[in-house]
């Protein structure tokens, strides 16, 4: 074999390599994103009663169905994590539809998370100060999968309970930026499970001023 022949299937067999790598790597995410979806269509049995409840700012249902399920007794204190700090909890309990004046000893209102590691951090210091072992969790459904991930971290020896919100943009069909939204979840949740939550950037959370 000549060197001429040589150098030309060097580059060839390099080529091959990296596009058989390529579509490894799109198909395990294709895969991937498969479970990711059956995770988020999960509904999981809330229990009668928890120790506390926790929702993740980022959509007014959340934070309505936190609400709720304080009000029918599901545990005794609610955090809801990311709020605005310009935010309060009158202004909460009046689009809930409920007295504020009940609320006041149960709810904690959290100004410091503005991603969602900030949310696992911020709900790990108000679990430990109120001696919380089951929490359940409220968050849109897309987010849930990434939420519990970073709790998890976080609170490894808590036991979670998934209380998940489908937002309206979920409810119709799967349109592009749905699908968008979907797919820059999931690459965000395969970050978290690879450790790499700290630098990933959050997407926005409406109780900060954004969608």
């Amino acid at each position: 074999m000549t060197l001429a022949r040589v150098g030309r299937t060097g580059p060839r067999r390099w080529i091959a390599g990296a596009a058989v790598l390529l579509l490894a790597l799109a198909l395990g995410w294709g895969a991937g994103l498969i479970v990711f979806l059956l995770r988020v269509n999960h509904e999981e049995a809330l229990p009668p009663r928890a120790d506390g409840i926790v929702a993740l700012t980022g959509g007014a249902e959340r934070v309505d169905t936190a609400l709720r399920l304080l009000g029918e007794g599901r545990a005794p204190r609610l955090l809801v994590s990311g709020v605005a700090p310009a935010t309060e909890l009158r202004e909460m309990a009046r689009r809930a539809k409920l007295d504020p004046g009940p609320l006041a000893e149960k709810v904690t209102l959290g100004h410091e998370a503005t991603s969602t590691h900030g949310n696992a951090v911020e709900t790990a210091e108000w679990v430990r100060t109120h001696d919380i072992h089951s929490l359940i969790v409220v968050t849109a459904a897309y987010h849930m999968p990434r939420a519990l991930a970073e709790l998890r971290a976080q609170l490894p020896q808590a036991t979670l309970f998934a209380a998940a919100v489908t937002p309206p943009a979920l409810r119709g069909g799967l349109d592009t930026g749905t699908a968008r939204l979907i797919a820059v979840e999931y690459t965000k949740w395969l970050g978290v499970e690879l450790g790499l939550s700290r630098i990933i950037p959050s997407l926005p959370q409406r109780g900060r001023g954004a969608t």
